[in-house]
């Protein structure tokens, strides 16, 4: 059986010209040749749906050679979709048809979706942002290596084990900790969030054993759009207070945030009209941009509303954008540490505290895979291509797993796919992996200057937020097509309770005063963030609810491909 490829706009334009070819004589064909095309279309229809269903025509038409009206009219019309979807249509799946230049200021704009977020939780953290930004680089390659270099995806910074560094650095001095200042708690922490990287393993292992057909029965539309809304949403917040508070978005109580803003030189007006002038061009470039400028409406949008909060600084109205930081760093330096590494707790372990800080960390792995599934499912969905069967939930978990636990041993935060950048995917409607790889490797070379580095975090948060503002909305609205595309039924009472019982959970408990559902498991306190309490209320009831509607489909015929079209060669 031909192995699965990616369906990229170049191979499949000579299939669709091939197939526009294809001619019937009074209704008949020949089933040689009609089994032959179907045969260059089967590598690509496990991650097509639309070339799956244009193989099945061609398979039922080479049953028997027949032709019916109603088979021609279908023929046609998926030919059709198929020139609108690779040919016509804007959806661009391989980047080389816009030239190096073009692919290059695409991987810039991904760099720039990523770096805002990636950056800040090494600044809450007090982790090194240089190793932040090679290891989330060397991450992403690794995963797009593991993933068969299909998968449009870029790892970042991973909010969600931002508890277990909070809780690790809060005890520094306590007891079992005697003599343990912040940066060496940071280690234990680090060296917990690798040894969590162990489950996403297991997991890997459970889907390549068992089948994503069997995996995915818990994963369905009704489970993965909700949480996908989810995401976005949760996340909102983070975009509106730093729209209005800019650096200060932080600070827990909003006097308090609001004070310190007034204190510094600016205002919540001015914030609000960087973050404002930032939206306002990211929707002008995508709606009524041309040529490049409307695949790039991201950068455009962080340039733009720099150039503003440059100028409000300047006239005294906001806050000045300060540069001393960039004449002060050097402009090369080596991004990682050893003393920042994990290494050194290695070479004298102390395993009782080891013990602890695994104990205290590896619970949040289980949010973490549930957050990956719905990434997942988000970029599946954005860019219209099953990755959860090619190629393959297993290799998308594995490829996680791993970046996040080499990232923790050099001391870099733990890695994840990136929603920010699944939003700029549907914004600029390039699908092409290679300008994700090419934002990777941007941000190793990056790392390596710390110059350039704190240049980029003089971009003001109020403009981070303006951008955030629409990626994360992007996100829910991902969720919501997701629901619409495959057809959930609604007014199904078991659908409409799963629904609502993954959304009120993922927010309610989020924005909470307590934020997390905490409970003690024996000697372990372990807390469940909203969004991994609502994924797993989800799975359980789609599990136990009678009336389950969907199934996941396979594409099964095995067809040989011939020559007389171009075979293997296509």
């Amino acid at each position: 059986m031909a192995e699965p490829r990616t369906a990229d706009s170049w191979t499949i334009a000579q299939l669709i010209t091939a197939a526009e070819k294809f001619t019937f004589a009074d209704g008949k064909a020949d089933i040689n040749e009609t089994k032959a095309l179907a045969g260059l279309f089967h590598p690509f229809a496990e991650t097509d749906g639309d070339i799956a269903r244009l193989e099945k025509l061609l398979i039922a038409i080479a049953e028997d050679g027949i032709v019916t009206p109603e088979e021609s009219k279908a023929l046609a019309a998926a030919i059709a979709g198929l020139r609108e979807k690779y040919i016509s249509g804007d959806a661009v799946y391989d980047a080389r048809s816009l030239g190096l230049p073009k692919m290059a200021v695409l991987g810039v704009q991904h760099m720039f979706a990523m770096f805002g977020a990636t950056i800040l939780v090494p600044i809450l953290t007090g982790l090194s942002p240089s190793a932040t930004l090679l290891w989330a680089g060397l991450g992403t390659l690794l995963f797009h290596l593991l993933t068969k270099r299909m998968v449009p995806a870029f790892l970042g910074s991973s909010f969600a084990y931002l508890a277990g560094y909070f809780a690790l650095a809060g005890m520094a001095g306590s007891p079992g900790f005697e003599g343990c200042d912040k940066p060496k708690m940071l280690q234990y922490a680090c060296l917990g969030v690798a040894s969590s990287s162990l489950l996403y393993f297991i997991v890997a292992c459970f889907v390549k054993a068992c089948g994503v057909k069997t995996v995915m029965k818990f994963f369905p539309p009704i489970v993965t759009g909700p949480i996908i809304i989810g995401i976005g949403l949760v996340l909102a917040p983070v975009a509106i207070n730093s729209c209005m508070y800019g650096p200060f978005a932080g600070i827990p109580f909003p006097a308090d945030a609001e004070a310190a803003l007034t204190a510094a030189g600016g205002s919540v007006a001015a914030n609000w009209c960087i973050a404002l002038v930032a939206i306002v061009t990211v929707v002008a470039f995508s709606i009524f941009g041309r040529g490049m400028f409307k695949i790039i409406p991201i950068l455009m949008g962080v340039i733009v509303s720099y150039l503003a909060a440059a100028a409000f600084g300047k006239s005294g109205w906001s806050q000045a954008i300060d540069y001393t930081g960039v004449a002060n760093a050097a402009w090369i330096g080596f991004p990682v540490k050893m003393d920042g590494t994990v290494f050194p707790i290695l070479a004298q372990p102390d395993w009782g505290r080891i013990v602890s800080a695994v104990a205290i960390v590896f619970p949040l792995a289980f949010a973490t895979i549930m957050e990956h599934v719905g990434d997942v499912s988000a970029i599946s969905s954005t860019v219209k291509r099953n990755f959860f069967q090619n190629p393959g939930l297993h290799r998308t978990m594995l490829g996680d797993g791993l970046a996040t636990c080499l990232a923790s041993l050099f001391g870099a935060p733990a890695n994840t796919t990136y929603g920010e950048n699944t939003g700029v995917l549907s914004l600029s409607k390039v699908y092409d992996p290679r300008v994700i790889r090419i934002a990777a490797c941007l941000a190793i070379l990056v790392s390596f200057c710390p110059k350039f580095s704190a240049f980029i975090g003089t971009i003001p948060a109020a403009t981070i937020g303006g951008v955030s503002f629409i990626l994360y909305g992007m996100i829910s609205a991902v969720g919501v097509r997701n629901l619409v595309e495959s057809q959930v039924d609604l007014g199904k009472s078991r659908n409409m309770l799963i629904a609502a019982l993954i959304l009120v959970l993922t927010l309610g408990i989020s924005f909470s005063k307590a934020g997390t559902i905490a409970f003690t498991a024996g000697s372990l306190k372990i807390s469940l963030s909203g969004l991994a309490v609502g994924a797993l209320m989800g799975i359980i009831l789609n599990a136990i609810l009678p009336g389950k509607d969907f199934a996941f489909s396979e594409t099964a015929p095995t067809i040989k491909d011939a020559d007389r079209f171009g075979g293997k060669k296509a």
